[in-house]
């Protein structure tokens, strides 16, 4: 699914010592499409304490995380997130890539490794948005048949900012609600 010498790896409470590392590694490369966050988030004990969170919402059917491996580091995280079901059978796609990784495919992999995750949980469609001026996310999305279907004038505080963002939509199958 990944080129070779990635894995991608569900989301455990272990992680926590290694996605501060990534975290810290790539504050700077993050931080335009962030929220701020506190010094807290970048350490291990910070991130037990944001794993733990997130793992109560994927034991809830509300969130499907995993992270991107190279070696013994993480590179990259990806996420179905929001999950909605009964009429809506949605999510919301996230993802990142380490800034010592980008150019080599891994955001289409991650991106394509979601959608395929999407068809597993039997979801209908999923949504991703970025900031208006995040490109290199929004080529993604398009390379992975996302449309763009609009945009959300001051949609997401990130930065210290309040900023617009591009809406997106992939369409999964168009039958009833699976599963």
């Amino acid at each position: 699914m990944h080129p070779e010498g990635y894995t991608v790896c569900r989301l455990a409470l272990d992680d926590a010592a290694a996605l501060a590392a990534a975290y810290d590694r790539n504050r700077e490369h993050l931080k335009p499409w962030e929220p701020t966050r506190p010094d807290a988030f970048f350490t291990e004990a910070g991130q037990r304490e944001t794993i733990s969170g997130r793992l109560d919402q994927v034991a809830q059917g509300l969130y499907d995380c995993w992270l991107l491996w190279h070696g013994h580091d993480v590179v990259g995280a990806a996420n179905l997130q929001n999950i909605v079901r009964g009429a809506m059978q949605g999510a919301d796609v996230g993802y990142w890539i380490d800034h010592g990784h980008l150019r080599r495919g891994l955001g289409v992999a991650t991106l394509e490794f979601l959608v395929e995750r999407a068809h597993e949980l039997n979801l209908h469609r999923l949504g991703g948005s970025t900031n208006v001026a995040n490109l290199p996310s929004q080529q993604v999305l398009r390379r992975c048949g996302f449309q763009e279907y609009g945009r959300i004038p001051e949609f997401l505080y990130l930065d210290g900012a309040w900023q617009d963002s591009i809406l997106f939509n992939l369409v999964l199958h168009d039958g009833p609600p699976r599963g």
